[in-house]
This record gives C-alpha cells, sequence and structure tokens, in this order.
C-alpha cells in the first residue's frame, strides 16, 4: 500500500490519528518553578539555619503572576500548581506543620532541602526539542502533550475510504428473516468492528451477490471511489467465486494469491490502476478476522505512517500435541502463571468456520510449521484482536 497523505484536524477530532509532524514545546515547561503541593513556601537556609517557625506573609493561589517574600524569617501560603514565590525555594507541606494565628510551626519530621515539592522550570522539556515525533498514534496522553505545545489543529495521515464487501448469495442481513439454508452475513459486522478498533473510520459496506455481472459493476464502482477494498468470500477455487476473475478483467494486478497457512490459504491481494489496495479474504470467519489482523491491519498502519510495535512473544500454557504442516494461527486468552508471566491458552475451533470459539479470546498466535508437537512453554508470536 502507499503512503496515506496528510490533512489537518482540529486537536479535538485527533484522538487515535497518527501524527505526521514532530511536536515542540512553545516555551520551556513548566513555564516556571512551579509548586508541586499545597503548603508553605520558605527558604531553605532559613530552616537550615534552625528557623521552625514561619510567620504567614500571603496566599499564592496557581494561576497569579508570583509573589515575593519580603522576610527571610517569612512564609507564604501555596497551592499545587502555583509559581514558586520570588526569594523561595523550597515548599513544606501542609502535612508537616502548624498553622495557628498565621504562624507555621514545624512539626519535627519537616524537611526543608533546597527545591523541595519544586519542579524546576524547563525540567520536562523546552523548545527547540521534539516532545513527539512523527508516526506516533495519538492517545488521551499524547493528545495532552499536543494541547500543551498550544496547538488547536495538527497533521496526521489522511484517514483511507474503505469498502468492506461480502458476497455470497447465502448472506442474510440481522434481522431480516431467514431460510434454513442460509446464513447471518456477520463478518462484514466483525471487519468493520475490528478497524473501527484500530482507529479507522470511514468504512462503508457492501453486499454482493455470486453474479459475474453485478459484482463486474459494483466493484469498479467501488473501486474508483475507496483507497482499500476489502473482500469476504469468493475468492477460493469454487465454481461460483467470481472475484479474482472479475477483478483482473476490471484492472487490479494481482500482487499474491494464496499462502501456506491455516486458516486462510485462499488469501488474495492486488492494487487498481489507480492505487486502490484490495484485499480478498476467505470467506469462513475465523479465515477472514485472523487474515485481516494478520496482514490487512499491518499494511493500514504501514500506509498510515505509524510506528508499529512488532507483536510480542508469549508462551504456550498447555502443549499442542499435532504439528502442523504450514503457519497456523490458534485462537488464545491469554493467561498468567504464579510468576506473573503471560501464558497462551489455546481454544481451537472445530474448523475455520467455528466463529463462536472466538468469543472471548483476546487474539491468536502464530506457530511455525514443523513436524513435531508444541509443547508447553513453546513460545509463539500473539496478535492481539
Amino acid at each position: 500500500m502507499t503512503r496515506q497523505p496528510a490533512a489537518t484536524r482540529p486537536l479535538a477530532g485527533c484522538l487515535g490519528q497518527t501524527l505526521r509532524q514532530d511536536i515542540y514545546a512553545e516555551r520551556d515547561n513548566p513555564p516556571f518553578d512551579r509548586v508541586c503541593m499545597d503548603g508553605i513556601a520558605i527558604r531553605s537556609d532559613a530552616l537550615s539555619g534552625g528557623l521552625r517557625q514561619y510567620a504567614l506573609e500571603a496566599t499564592q493561589p496557581a494561576g497569579v503572576p508570583a509573589l515575593t517574600l519580603a522576610n527571610a524569617a517569612g512564609a507564604i501560603e501555596v497551592m499545587t500548581g502555583a509559581m514558586l514565590p520570588g526569594g523561595t525555594d523550597c515548599v513544606i507541606p501542609l502535612e508537616e506543620y502548624e498553622l495557628i494565628d498565621r504562624v507555621a510551626s514545624l512539626k519535627s519530621n519537616a524537611l526543608g532541602e533546597p527545591h523541595r515539592n519544586v519542579q524546576r522550570r524547563g525540567s520536562d522539556s523546552r523548545p527547540g526539542v521534539p516532545m513527539l515525533r512523527a508516526g506516533v498514534r495519538l492517545g488521551a496522553p499524547e493528545i495532552a502533550v499536543v494541547a500543551s505545545a498550544g496547538l488547536a489543529t495538527v497533521s496526521v495521515s489522511r484517514q483511507p475510504r474503505f469498502m468492506v464487501v461480502s458476497t455470497g448469495d447465502e448472506l442474510i442481513e440481522p434481522g431480516e428473516p431467514i431460510a434454513p439454508h442460509q446464513v447471518r452475513r456477520s463478518n462484514a459486522y466483525a471487519l468493520v468492528a475490528s478497524l473501527a478498533a484500530h482507529g479507522f473510520e470511514e468504512v462503508r459496506t457492501d453486499h454482493l451477490l455470486d453474479d459475474e455481472s453485478m459484482l463486474r459493476d459494483r466493484l469498479a464502482r467501488h473501486l474508483a471511489q475507496s483507497d482499500v477494498l476489502i473482500l469476504s468470500g469468493g475468492v477460493s477455487k469454487g465454481k461460483f467465486d467470481f472475484v479474482p476473475k472479475v477483478l483482473k478483467e476490471l484492472g487490479v494486478e494481482e500482487v499474491f494469491y494464496r499462502v501456506a497457512q491455516r486458516p486462510g490459504m485462499p488469501m488474495w491481494f492486488g492494487v487498481s490502476s489507480h492505487g486502490c489496495a484490495v484485499f480478498g479474504l476467505p470467506g469462513n470467519p475465523v479465515a477472514t478476522l485472523v487474515c485481516l489482523v494478520r496482514y490487512v491491519v499491518p499494511a493500514l498502519i504501514a500506509a498510515m505512517g505509524t510506528r508499529r510495535t512488532p507483536p510480542p512473544p508469549i508462551a504456550l500454557a498447555v502443549p499442542i500435541l499435532r504439528g502442523r504442516p504450514m503457519a497456523s494461527f490458534v485462537p488464545v486468552t491469554v493467561q498468567y502463571d504464579d510468576h506473573g508471566r503471560q501464558l497462551a491458552q489455546p481454544h481451537q475451533p472445530n474448523g475455520s468456520g467455528d466463529f463462536l470459539a472466538l468469543a472471548g479470546t483476546d487474539g491468536f498466535i502464530e506457530l511455525p510449521p514443523q513436524a513435531a508437537p508444541y509443547p508447553a512453554g513453546f513460545v509463539a508470536t500473539l496478535h492481539r484482536w
């Protein structure tokens, strides 16, 4: 897939989006010596000189210019987030003194070393040094960083325009009457939900019958109007699997077809003449969702320019007693042993149509091909849904 162009969005609409610019502090952060606890601000050398009682001169709230201490034996009451008053260099928290008649008497455990409970100016960041780099996915902490830089808008990757297409005469929408020989159109809902969970918004869906003419007409329209076309079903070798043939007639160049894996061997990928990425996923529900997470989502993340963290390793909680002749994907729940280490508990489906086996799982592991069984403790790669 080609890299998505950048677009400017209001900051309030950037959650889950991929940053396309470096973010710099607009000034020192914090921009002043900042009080970190409610208490009194004093001179530390007065305390080290033996002074234990301080006359309260004033109160310094947050959000106002700094006051200045008038007397070395005095104190200024301060609130968390306030500017440190001039002439002071440490804050005694209110738990360490008693205030009677505007005189603060320090308790025996009160300490007053320089800069205690004070966050120094510029200790978090300074202008000219990036706080965030392009490629970061913006979560709540990152949104706060961008806001602290004073930016009301930010450059992010433009959302791809998706079309998710289910094929098959047997598919019936939820809520519609269903005959004994029909099945519910569930794959499309799973695909849309997964894309949304990964931060993708502009997703439309369509249902096409196993009819070459309909496929040719509607897929031509979808190819022209989409950046990413994801098909579920119609890509195998059956008599009514017309999708690869129709896509070729529409000028979509096949990049690969069939992958040595289970489930999901008959996966198809190609690119149209104007750059629309086309993923033909198998129609069996387990294979559909596994292939989306294993291949489509990583491709989309790369196209968005997002820095991707490699999927983590995880050990099997129990053995899988049969080897596999090709790479295989097994749904798992993540559990913890007595030492807090993560373990993968397999949930073997009854074939690639057993979508019920996926409910309640955390993702799937990827097992390499081997003739021998996979013992407990075997380390595999974990892909979370």
